[in-house]
């Protein structure tokens, strides 16, 4: 006698009924001769008088009467060798409030696909560039990992920045990565010290395209991953995010939520972050998202001068209620002004007791070599799916969060 068709509990749910079947889950529950079985999208109840420990994976053969199985026989595939559930194991981390952070990883995976989907319309090239590097920037607010036992020496990259420009170099005028990267003491409710970075550059574009490109990416991913509706909840604020985002000035924002002048400020670097993450950034895209631009030029980082005003950079930041989702440049290519900028970082991290990393001589090399003008931007994709999906934390949002290791 042939067995009767295995079906995942989703399509068990639209076969007519009656009809033999076979569904395969986990044992969560028992009552009144039934037993509950609990898949990927949800639970079924299955009628059996047999025995089986509360956690096993079990295949359940019966009748299917449209709400239950009948007359059930389990097949034991594997059973739990302590008591189920653990309370610090994986199935209670994902399977709580009813699956709820299960859920959310179906909602990552599809938003990954919209994001590359929106890329590739625009015929962009996905790249993968290496995880371990010679040098992972001398940003002076981040820190590293380094690789023990590399020879040469290497580092866990915080940013693709270095490789995706050499790219650019090389004669690839549009391409994106998302990937891994990796930075020392960042824990949180919105930062992992492994977390997932979308980055993005334009040959022959500046800084207004990657903020065009931004509002519009996320739009376009909220559209696809949800009900269609372009208004999210995040910590209780209602945030709107149909294109055009408002744009101010770092001058504007501070005068406006601080009433200081940031430039008279940024000569005193600890403060202005102090009143930056103090004051201003609490106010930033509580409506809608809001760019925050024309940086000091003190702040520059690897974003060009503007040609007009050498005393602001050409860089701008994304904000979503408060939280900022992205960093973004119209780049610096000039290989004598960016060596300058490395060596004076290497001086200000050896002078404040931080670790000191090297130059990356080939990513200097291919600024000598010549890179377009360009523009890109680095965006939080653990953020945005946080935002997107209502979560709480990006804890929440990734497979295997750092306090789960």
């Amino acid at each position: 006698m042939s067995k009767p068709p295995r079906y995942p509990i989703e399509v068990l749910r639209r076969l007519d009924a009656p009809a033999p079947v076979r569904v395969s889950g986990r044992l969560t529950s028992r009552a009144d001769g039934f037993v509950q079985l609990r898949g990927a999208t949800g639970a079924i109840w299955v009628e059996c008088a047999g025995e089986a420990p509360m956690g096993s994976w079990v295949t359940a053969s019966g009748e299917w009467n449209g709400e239950r199985v009948l007359a059930g026989r389990l097949q034991i595939l594997n059973a739990p060798r302590v008591p189920f559930p653990q309370p610090d194991g994986d199935w209670a981390r994902l399977q709580d409030a009813d699956g709820r952070r299960a859920g959310y990883l179906r909602g990552r995976a599809l938003i990954l696909r919209e994001i590359r989907r929106f890329f590739d319309e625009r015929a962009f090239v996905e790249v993968q560039t290496p995880a371990m590097v010679p040098s992972p920037g001398l940003d002076l607010h981040l820190d590293a990992f380094p690789v023990a036992g590399a020879e040469p020496a290497r580092y866990l990259a915080t940013s693709p920045e270095y490789q995706m420009k050499r790219l650019l170099a090389g004669g690839l005028p549009r391409i994106y990565q998302l990937g891994p990267a990796f930075r020392r003491g960042e824990r949180g409710t919105h930062h992992e010290p492994c977390f997932s970075m979308l980055e993005w550059y334009r040959a022959f574009h500046g800084s207004v395209d990657l903020m065009n490109d931004t509002e519009e990416l996320v739009a376009a991913v909220a559209r696809g991953c949800s009900s269609g509706s372009l208004v999210i909840e995040v910590d209780g604020t209602h945030v709107n995010l149909t294109p055009p985002w408002e744009r101010l000035t770092v001058e504007q924002a501070f005068q406006r939520y601080a009433g200081v002048s940031a430039q008279r400020l940024a000569q005193d670097e600890d403060a202005f972050f102090r009143v930056l993450v103090e004051q201003v950034e609490p106010q930033l895209g509580r409506l809608r998202p809001a760019f925050l631009t024309a940086y000091p030029a003190s702040m520059a980082s690897l974003a060009r001068l503007d040609p007009k005003n050498t005393a602001i950079a050409d860089r701008f930041e994304a904000y979503v209620a408060g939280i900022e989702l992205c960093n973004g440049f119209g780049e610096l290519i000039d290989p004598v002004e960016q060596r300058e900028r490395l060596t004076r970082d290497q001086a200000t991290r050896r002078a404040r007791g931080l670790p000191v990393y090297p130059i990356d001589e080939r990513f200097l090399g291919a600024l000598e070599e010549g890179m377009p003008p360009a523009g890109g931007n680095a965006l939080g994709v653990d953020r945005l799916v946080m935002f997107l999906l209502g979560a709480d934390s990006i804890a929440d949002v990734v497979a295997i969060p750092d306090s789960m290791l």
